[in-house]
């Protein structure tokens, strides 16, 4: 039961997430819906005992993915004024109201049995371990790993050699 109701209040805040990136006027805003939407998948994979997955969602999407995003929003200058006077009604009830559902719903997760260590049971449960992806990483898929690799290192390559082309004129090039 208590995963249920986990369940559902995550999934209303990825949810929440990802309808407010989509409809906020301000692109930090959206950068922040989008924040929340991948926090929320992080916790629905750690109900899937994905445990690898949800901490490589946390680090690398919302942490430097997100980071890189918000760099390039304030590079592009997002530096109209905010209309800070505008607040919703009872904004600061309705955050503490949200907070506290939050709260209570990480106390239920966190009175739920963890499994920690891919032999918690007696058997070699290694779903969603860092174990279990390499297995498939370097056996199953190495080939298609490898090509992706390639495939990217030869696109940073032709990114740097454009942005290092210069245009030169015709008369410079005959003599």
């Amino acid at each position: 039961m208590a995963e249920t109701i986990v369940f559902i209040i995550f999934a209303a805040v990825a949810l929440a997430g990802a309808v407010s990136m989509i409809t906020a006027s301000n692109p930090v805003y959206s950068a922040m819906g989008l924040l929340a939407a991948m926090f929320a998948i992080a916790v629905l994979y750690v109900m899937l005992d994905a445990h690898f997955v949800a901490a490589v969602q946390v680090i690398i999407y919302a942490g430097a993915v997100m980071t890189l995003f918000l760099f390039v929003i304030m590079l592009i200058g997002v530096d109209k004024p905010d209309a800070y006077g505008k607040q919703v009604p009872a904004q600061r009830v309705i955050t503490g109201i949200v907070a506290l559902g939050l709260f209570g719903s990480i106390v239920l997760a966190g009175r739920a049995a963890w499994i920690t260590g891919s032999n918690a049971f007696g058997t070699a449960n290694l779903n969603g371990t860092a174990e279990a992806v390499a297995d498939e990483l370097f056996g199953t898929w190495m080939i298609v790993f490898l090509a992706t690799v390639m495939l990217l290192t030869i696109a940073a390559l032709g990114t740097i050699a454009l942005a290092y082309f210069r245009d030169v004129p015709e008369e410079e090039m005959v003599g």
